[in-house]
């Protein structure tokens, strides 16, 4: 081979190379440079908003102007403001569960952070053109609304698993703000017509989504919402907005741990606005939501770390989450539901077995009936007669047989209340509200539920809330479930155990399991007097 043929070649291989490490796709008229990884294309940190900063803080989230100039997007945007939180961790806990609160603890609140958040990633099999029309799913972070990132999810593997299975698909995450950013709740929000402002900003995003996910090599038509905790809560409100109208966005949704839960009217979240309005010594503004977009970011956000937070002693009662606004959410969701405003597409919902024990930490001085009652009174029902608390009590046993972690007898009883608390903290946060959409849109649209009972013999968690995304995320059984439903409607067709549709009259339920039978078949039929008067109680008092 001559000198010059071999220059060519080097450099055909090099052209080839250089394409093949810097992925392109163009937006409107500007080419988005990207990473290629393996198999996979990944486009990361793209903006899909305007920045909520300065006069835009506490605003709906603005739509960008079409992109006019080229830039790379090789790199996570930041996460949205974080606020601060931390999970009690008492001495004489096993060793395991130390370790794994310690960790949790250390990567709850994700850093950097900045207002200027409102960021996307697409990652794409590397062979998708704009010609491929793949099925698309776009995940939303969990976090209590008060934390997360789009940054710790290993998008890759989903696209690699959906690759290895020989149905391709394409995933987005997508940051949205959060805390006091992004559910700020008030009389004064109401009135601007600010509320829900994480969720909107979902809702742009999946707007996005429609208008350049074809760039990618996605089809907008095959969009499917996924998320985790407060991240399937949002999916599901996404599913109750407007007049249950998905008005194209989405085809289904898949959710982990989360449903439409019982949230009251905005001005529930008086309290808290009035203490960050004071916090932030904007009391003395005629404007007071004004003053708050004006406030230093720094004074704004130390203020908002002194609001209670997931981890704090009323737990899941939550600070900052969605709320009817009269907009976005127009009545309670559970309201919602029983008139039909739920968007009629296939959905999964399911939940860990053991979601409460996480939770339930912070009430470790609760160890006597009288102190639970006073608790349950306090911070989760504080409008109910002390005949309805009661009553909740009985469905709701001190005996430690049946609290959570279920079915592990006398053991995890780390006070005499714990396993109470955790079992009642997990049916009135994620069970009822999902057995409850389940019921009502049963025989309206395909329906699948799970409960996941994996590391059932984790010391004092048990199956606890989140540790299903280690089976999603790691590649397991649940990915191929969840790839083959973006792509099919139908999470089956592969050679994991078949798994029937849901209806009241065949509660069928699939359940995940450690051990050598890794599926199995039940019906959703536990505790069902218990969360049936959990679910006329929380739609009596929501929060």
């Amino acid at each position: 081979m001559s000198q010059a043929a071999l220059s060519l070649l080097l450099a055909g291989l090099a052209y080839l190379l250089g394409n093949r490490s810097s992925p392109t796709v163009t937006l409107d008229s500007a080419t988005v440079t990207g990473l290629s990884s393996g198999s996979v294309n990944e486009f990361l940190g793209i903006p899909f908003a305007q920045p909520p900063t300065g006069q835009l803080r506490f605003q709906l989230p603005q739509a960008l102007p079409p992109y006019d100039a080229s830039f790379s997007a090789t790199a996570y945007g930041p996460a949205c403001p974080q606020q601060a939180t931390e999970i009690p961790v008492v001495s004489g806990l096993p060793a395991a569960t130390l370790d794994y609160l310690t960790l949790l603890n250390n990567s709850i609140v994700i850093t950097p952070a900045a207002e200027d958040c409102l960021t996307l990633n697409v990652i794409a099999p590397s062979d998708a053109t704009p010609e491929s029309k793949l099925p698309v799913v776009v995940w939303i972070y969990g976090g209590a609304f008060e934390v997360g990132t789009t940054k710790g999810y290993n998008g890759p593997v989903i696209v690699e698993k959906a690759v290895s299975l020989g149905i391709p698909t394409i995933f987005v995450s997508i940051n949205y703000r959060l805390n006091a950013f992004g559910f700020l709740a008030s009389q004064e929000v109401k009135d601007a017509g600010v509320g829900n402002l994480g969720l909107r900003d979902q809702r742009l995003a999946l707007y996005w989504v429609q208008k350049y996910i074809n760039a990618f090599g996605g089809d907008p038509t095959k969009v499917t919402i996924w998320g985790e905790s407060a991240g399937a809560i949002s999916a599901a409100l996404h599913m109750v907005t407007n007049d249950g109208n998905p008005d194209g966005l989405f085809r289904a949704a898949f959710m982990q741990s989360g449903s439409p839960f019982p949230v009251g009217d905005i001005l529930k979240g008086q309290k808290y606005y009035d203490a960050l309005v004071s916090e932030t010594r904007c009391s003395s503004a005629s404007d007071t939501l004004q003053c708050l977009r004006e406030v230093p970011y720094e004074t704004l956000l130390d203020a908002v770390n002194k609001s209670p937070n997931l981890f704090s002693y009323q737990s899941t009662v939550l600070a900052w989450q969605p709320r009817v606004d009269g907009i976005f959410l127009t009545d309670e969701p559970q309201k919602l539901i029983e008139q039909g405003s739920v968007a009629d597409v296939p959905f999964v919902t399911g939940s860990c077995d053991d979601e409460g024990t996480l939770f339930s930490f912070s009430t470790l001085n609760i160890t006597t009936d009288t102190q639970f009652e006073e608790y349950l009174q306090t911070y989760r029902f504080p409008e109910a007669p002390p005949t309805t608390i009661q009553e909740l009590m009985k469905f709701y046993p001190a005996d430690i047989s049946q609290g959570s972690p279920f079915d592990t007898g006398m053991l995890n009883a780390i006070t005499p209340q714990f396993k109470r608390i955790a079992a009642f903290q997990g049916d009135v946060t994620f069970e009822a509200p999902r057995r409850f959409f389940l019921q009502h849109r049963s025989g309206k649209q395909p329906l699948w539920t799970y409960v996941t009972k994996r590391l059932k013999t984790f010391p004092v968690l048990g199956s606890f809330h989140s540790s299903d995304l280690m089976n999603v995320y790691g590649g397991g059984d649940m990915a191929s479930y969840l790839v083959r439903f973006v792509n099919n409607l139908d999470p089956n067709g592969g050679t994991d155990l078949y798994w029937p549709q849901y209806t009241t009259a065949k509660p069928h339920m699939l359940e995940f399991l450690d051990g050598p039978i890794p599926q199995a078949l039940t019906e959703d039929t536990y505790r069902v007097e218990a969360m049936e008067f959990l679910t006329s109680v929380m739609s009596e008092y929501p929060l």
